[in-house]
C-alpha cells in the first residue's frame, strides 16, 4: 500500500523537475543549432582550405601556421589589444563614476538612467553613420565645437592614431549605459547601514567611496570588466560603418580580419575559421582569468 501511495508522489515530483527543462528546451535547441553547431563546424573547417565553400581540401594545421606567421594578423592583433584595453578601462571607470552620481541623485534618476541607456538600443550601423558624420574634419559637429574652443580641427577619422582613439570612445559611448546600470544595481545592493555607520564615525564622502563602496563593489566591477572584455574583442559592426577599418588599416580589428578572409575575395574559409578559433581561445583565457581574479578578490 505504501508503494502505491508513493508512486503518484514520485510521478508529481518527476514532472515538477522536468517542467523547467521543457521551458528551456526550445531556446537550447535554437542555441545549439545556430551557435554551438556552427562553432564546432568552424573549428573543423579551420583544418581545411576552401575558396568556394563547397569543396574542401584538408591542410592540417597549415592555416594556423599561416596566421601566426602573417604580419598583417599581428598588426590587427595589436590594434585589437589596444582597443580592448582602452575600451575596458574607460568603460569601467566611467560606468563606476556615473553609477555613483546616479545613486546619489534624488530626483530624475529614472530619466537620466534612460538617457544613458539609450545608445545601447540604437542599431550599431546607425551609431557608425551618426558618428561618421559627427567626426568629419570640415563639417562634423565635434570639430565645430572643438574649433570654437580654439583647438583647431583634428583629423579624427584620417589620422591613424586619432582614428583608433575615436572608435574606442564611440564604443564606450555605445555600451556605457549598460555597464552603468550594472554598477548601479551593485551599488544599490550595498547595505546602507554600512555607510551610515561610517558617517557616524566621521568618514567623509571620498573616504566612504574609497574604503567601503569600491571594495564592496568589486564583484560587480569584475562582471563589468568581463562583459566589456568580451564586447571589446567582438567589436566590429559600428567600427565597420564608422571607418571601414581605415585609415590604412588603423582600426581593423580581429573580427573584421575574420570577416574579410571569410567573405571578401580572395576567400579563405579555412584561414578565417582558424582566426576565429584563436579569438575564441583568447576570449576564453581572458574570461577565465577574470573569473579567477574575481574569486580571489571575493575570498579576500
Amino acid at each position: 500500500m505504501t508503494g502505491r501511495a508513493d508512486a503518484p508522489r514520485r510521478s508529481r515530483f518527476t514532472r515538477r523537475k522536468l517542467v523547467p527543462y521543457l521551458f528551456v528546451l526550445p531556446n537550447m535547441v535554437v542555441f545549439g543549432l545556430f551557435t554551438i553547431w556552427p562553432a564546432i563546424n568552424g573549428f573543423n573547417i579551420s583544418f581545411y582550405d576552401s575558396a568556394n565553400g563547397r569543396t574542401f581540401r584538408p591542410v592540417g594545421t597549415d592555416n594556423y601556421h599561416r596566421i601566426l606567421g602573417n604580419d598583417e594578423f599581428w598588426t590587427v592583433a595589436r590594434h585589437t589589444i589596444v582597443f580592448v584595453v582602452g575600451f575596458v578601462v574607460a568603460s569601467t571607470v566611467l560606468a563606476t563614476v556615473l553609477a555613483l552620481l546616479l545613486n546619489g541623485q534624488k530626483r530624475g534618476r529614472g530619466a537620466l538612467s534612460a538617457a544613458y541607456f539609450l545608445p545601447v538600443v540604437v542599431s550599431p550601423v546607425v551609431v557608425g553613420l551618426i558618428w561618421n558624420a559627427a567626426l568629419q574634419r570640415q563639417t562634423g559637429l565635434v570639430n565645430s565645437v572643438v574649433s570654437a574652443l580654439g583647438f583647431g580641427q583634428p583629423a579624427w577619422l584620417i589620422d591613424p592614431n586619432l582614428a583608433l582613439i575615436s572608435v574606442i570612445l564611440v564604443g564606450v559611448w555605445v555600451h556605457l549605459g549598460f555597464y552603468t546600470m550594472i554598477m548601479l544595481s551593485g551599488l544599490q545592493s550595498i547595505d546602507s547601514s554600512v555607510n551610515e555607520a561610517a558617517t557616524i564615525d566621521g568618514a567623509g564622502t571620498w573616504q566612504k567611496i574609497r574604503l567601503i563602496t569600491l571594495p564592496l563593489l568589486r564583484p560587480t566591477t569584475m562582471v563589468v570588466i568581463t562583459l566589456a572584455t568580451i564586447a571589446g574583442f567582438q567589436a566590429f559592426d559600428f567600427i565597420f560603418t564608422l571607418t571601414g577599418g581605415g585609415p590604412v588599416g588603423a582600426t581593423t580589428l580581429i573580427i573584421q580580419y575574420i570577416y574579410e578572409n571569410g567573405f571578401t575575395p580572395p576567400i579563405a574559409y579555412g584561414l578565417a575559421s582558424a582566426a576565429a578559433v584563436i579569438l575564441f581561445l583568447v576570449i576564453f583565457a581572458v574570461t577565465f582569468l577574470n573569473y579567477l581574479v574575481g574569486r580571489r578578490t571575493e575570498a579576500m
